[in-house]
């Protein structure tokens, strides 16, 4: 094939890559879940609320006065510094410091990007096992799926943080002294992951055993593919609407469930905290006046769980087909 034959078919390959491309994005623009955004104002402030949240804690380096996790910047002349705008004030603490001269602001910066690390990693994790024995339950069906919807009915007994707070009582137990902070880190995923697994087993499980008595999925087991293969490629894409859901409303659950074992004093420690650390040293000194150590950290929680829970309301209505 000459130079100029190869050429016109790699400008060919080129338009069409840019054709689909284009035909993707204007089917984006046009599609239901767009118009629905855009109509509710309410969503779209919930959205930016959210993304502001997450630039605030990736961009912390950048924006925080000092690092609290470094205790080399931090000054016991500087604490319980009130807000910058009361007559207390002082430069550069905008919204005060706490008893160990760690600037609020600061900490709530460093402390957001704690609480959204265990909170996405949560998800992940209990999405990643409910998705998996919600397949093989589904798919399989009889001893499997029994023995797994039991395990998950004895689970669903019991409080979320209970569960939670038992493996983390368990981790420790085991190595005592020997968890640092990124292992600490480590052990609330997995005991949040833990906790949340149960909700996408049940979904992924009903909508398996509506999609595997279909013909595509006869088809599939004709044709000589292995269970894996479909119950990935061809039944799990069919159940990707209630998972979206689920795991927006779990990432503001999962926040929640971290700060309140780090409020209980068993999750992050004082040197690395996350929001439910900062509200724990905070509410200490509540009442001796230095309101401002617990009132900014629990608004930003607050905020920050308001707006995802908006918008896992926004997207499970969307993805509603009945509310079309």
């Amino acid at each position: 094939m000459s130079d100029a034959a190869l050429t016109r078919k790699a400008n060919s390959n080129t338009a069409l890559t840019r054709a689909h491309a284009a035909g993707w994005l204007k089917r984006a623009i046009e599609s239901d879940i767009l118009y629905s955004f855009r109509r509710s104002k309410l969503t779209m402030v919930a959205a930016a609320v959210t993304l502001l949240f997450f630039l605030l804690a990736i961009a912390a380096p950048l924006l925080a006065v000092q690092n609290p996790f470094d205790p080399a910047q931090l000054q016991l002349m500087n604490s319980r510094i009130a807000p910058l705008w009361t007559a207390d004030g002082q430069s550069p603490f905008l919204l005060g410091t706490d008893e160990q001269g760690r600037d609020v602001f600061s900490a709530i910066l460093y402390g957001l990007r704690i609480s959204l690390v265990v909170g996405i990693l949560g998800v992940l994790f209990s999405g990643a096992l409910g998705i998996a024995l919600g397949l093989i339950a589904g798919y399989f069906g009889g001893a499997i799926d029994g023995l797994i919807m039991r395990i998950a009915d004895v689970q669903l007994t019991f409080p979320a943080i209970l569960i939670a707070l038992l493996v983390n009582g368990v981790a420790k137990s085991l190595f005592g002294n020997r968890l640092d902070a990124m292992s600490t880190l480590a052990v609330l995923v997995f005991a949040i992951g833990l906790s949340f697994w149960v909700q996408y087993a049940r979904t992924v499980r009903s909508s398996v055993m509506v999609e595997k008595s279909k013909d595509y999925v006869a088809a599939a087991q004709l044709i000589g593919l292995p269970a894996p293969v479909i119950m990935l490629r061809h039944v799990l894409p069919n159940a990707m609407g209630p998972i979206l859901v689920i795991a927006t409303i779990n990432l503001a659950l999962a926040i929640i469930t971290e700060a309140t074992l780090s409020f209980l004093g068993a999750g992050m420690p004082d040197t690395m905290p996350s929001l439910g650390t900062l509200i724990r040293i905070g509410n200490n000194y509540l009442f001796a006046g230095e309101w401002w150590i617990v009132a900014f950290p629990g608004l930003a929680l607050a905020a920050l769980i308001l707006s995802i829970n908006l918008l896992g309301d926004w997207l499970r209505d969307a993805l509603n087909p009945k509310l079309r």
